[in-house]
């Protein structure tokens, strides 16, 4: 059996590639192999557990020298298949749900602090998408701690958060940063820590507030008939009309299983990821037509309950709200519509401001986009100007 990096590696790419991996995926790996090499020739190339463990603990940047959670995760994940070859002969490519690749830190007192946090927020029976947020923000907190040569809490002080913030710059766009403050926050207030949140306060991280445009009816025409038609894959184009017609969240419709789909009744019923909100919405026949035809022709068997997998090797739930986007850009083009920047929350807002135009009051929006307020629908009539015309009295006869 092999033990060298490089013949490693080979057997490796081999078996992602007979996986039917992405040739994208495939070129992190073999990144990541280069620099596993280059540590290794300190032991003439050669692989051992030992080694591996040195370089899964990594996490600067070879391009930038800051601290990377990529890195982590891309060295962590080559590291774990190294592993497995070595101790049975055989690259082990099996992938569980998206969390079994998650980095975690490594010392004691992080490790409680993160599982003490997890309980926390599964005690409080927080959506699914918002517990993963959530530790997610406080793992990368505790990580990036690591990085810096910090492995007790009580050594964490305020200068820490202002360089955490800072490395975020590297993968969040800074009228994003928002989000990424809106989800570490709850867990410093759960550690009681009131000088790191003063911290972050002082970092003066602001909210974004930015109208998305509606949709125009010709590009709305293009998209469909590219979805109807034989333009888009089945599953593509479901996920595009279910976005555009229901106004689902991404977290939604990852989580649509086939159990959720009244086939008969034409109409879908889950349980939103965000709200907790159960939701019934009616399905139009050009929507449970394309679905269906995903379902019985193109989804690869599987007995994962989720309706909507991964089109190529392994074929697992889609991961995240990233997959969605990328499947509805994907459409768009293909529909010919370059010009317009789409995602679900577009297509979010689009459902919206046709059903306000079509009289819909806006309780019954809400509850049809399931918000957890009929107040979050207000911000819709933003795009509408004749609705909002139609609220201001006309001026009396005679005055300036």
């Amino acid at each position: 059996m092999e033990t060298m990096v490089d013949d490693i590696g080979v057997v490796v790419v081999e078996a992602l590639r007979a996986a039917s991996y992405k040739e994208s995926t495939i070129g992190n790996y073999q990144k990541s192999i280069r620099w596993l090499a280059v540590l290794a020739q300190k032991d003439d190339g050669r692989y051992t557990p030992a080694l591996g463990a040195e370089f899964a603990s990594m996490t600067t940047s070879p391009r930038t020298g800051r601290f990377s959670v990529q890195c982590r995760f891309d060295y962590g994940r080559l590291v774990s298949v190294f592993d497995s070859y070595v101790a049975t002969g055989r690259v082990s490519l099996v992938k569980g749900t998206r969390s079994a690749g998650i980095v975690v830190p490594q010392s004691a007192a992080f490790v409680a602090l993160a599982d003490a946090w997890s309980d926390e927020v599964e005690r409080r029976g927080l959506a699914v998408s918002t517990r993963s947020a959530y530790g997610r923000a406080a793992r990368e907190y505790l990580l990036f701690l690591e990085a810096s040569g910090i492995t007790s809490w009580e050594e964490a002080d305020g200068t820490t958060m202002f360089g955490y913030l800072e490395s975020l710059l590297d993968r969040w766009a800074p009228s994003a940063m928002w989000s990424a403050v809106t989800n570490f926050r709850p867990f410093l207030t759960f550690t009681r820590r009131q000088d790191l949140l003063d911290a972050l306060t002082m970092a003066r991280i602001r909210r974004w507030y930015q109208l998305v445009p509606e949709l125009a009816e010709r590009d709305e025409l293009l998209v469909v008939r590219a979805c109807t038609g034989s333009d888009v894959p089945a599953r593509d184009a479901a996920i595009t009309l279910l976005a555009l017609v229901t106004g689902l969240r991404a977290c939604d419709l990852i989580a649509l299983r086939l159990k959720d789909i009244d086939w008969r009744g034409s109409t879908l019923g889950i349980v939103q990821q965000k709200t907790g909100n159960p939701l019934t919405l009616p399905l139009p026949a050009v929507v449970l037509g394309k679905l269906a035809e995903y379902v019985l022709g193109d989804r690869p068997h599987s007995n994962i309950p989720n309706v909507f997998l991964r089109s190529l090797a392994p074929h697992l739930a889609l991961a995240d709200h990233a997959s969605i986007s990328a499947i509805t850009r994907r459409t768009f083009r293909a529909a010919g519509v370059t010009q317009t920047k789409v995602g679900t929350r577009k297509l979010r807002h689009h459902a919206a401001t046709k059903l306000l135009r079509a009289g819909m009051p806006l309780p019954t929006i809400s509850a049809i986009l399931g918000h957890s307020s009929p107040d979050s629908t207000n911000v819709y009539l933003g795009e509408d100007t004749e609705q909002m015309r139609a609220c201001v009295h006309p001026m009396p006869a005679g005055t300036a």
